[in-house]
């Protein structure tokens, strides 16, 4: 895996995982739920499952054991097995970001290096646009438990499953 941070406001962090493109889109659209993890939690309930809708509208919300949601990204653009992007809804002080203007983006590409080998590549970029505070927020984004962890992670879906 290889991460890279921008001074800029950028974090690149990419994987390669032994399967097809098109799986590989699935999997992490399909089953985003076991790609982030629960402990990342804006609610003041645990997390019953977090949603992916993937398509331009689309959000990405968590589901809280009471029932009760917080939507923390919006979807920007779907282009199926290709790419992904949405919004980072979520400020510096993990709080959830209604402003568009100060909300960063985050683009995963699925790039078919063999008809059944892939490499993830995230970039999470605008970072800057948080306005104070944002390199602390980098720092967790780009480290071990930001989107590092979240691409082991996929790493163990994608790899884990029988059927592709």
């Amino acid at each position: 895996m290889t991460t890279t941070t921008s001074h800029t406001g950028s974090i690149r962090v990419g994987i390669t995982v032994d399967v097809p493109v098109d799986f590989a889109y699935r999997v992490f659209t399909e089953r985003f739920d076991e790609i982030k993890p629960r402990e990342h939690n804006l609610l003041a309930v645990p997390i019953e499952k977090t949603v992916l809708e993937p398509r331009a509208g689309g959000t990405i919300y968590d589901v809280g054991t009471d029932g009760s949601v917080c939507t923390w990204a919006r979807v920007l653009a779907c282009d199926p097995p290709n790419s992904l992007t949405f919004t980072w809804d979520i400020s510096p002080q993990w709080w959830i970001e209604t402003d568009p203007a100060q909300s960063s983006e985050v683009e995963i590409r699925f790039v078919a290096e063999t008809p059944s080998r892939t490499r993830v590549e995230i970039e999470h970029r605008h970072l800057e646009r948080h306005g104070e505070g944002w390199e602390q927020a980098a720092a967790g984004i780009g480290g071990s438990t930001g989107w590092p962890l979240y691409l082991d992670r996929f790493r163990t879906a994608a790899e884990g499953t029988a059927t592709q």
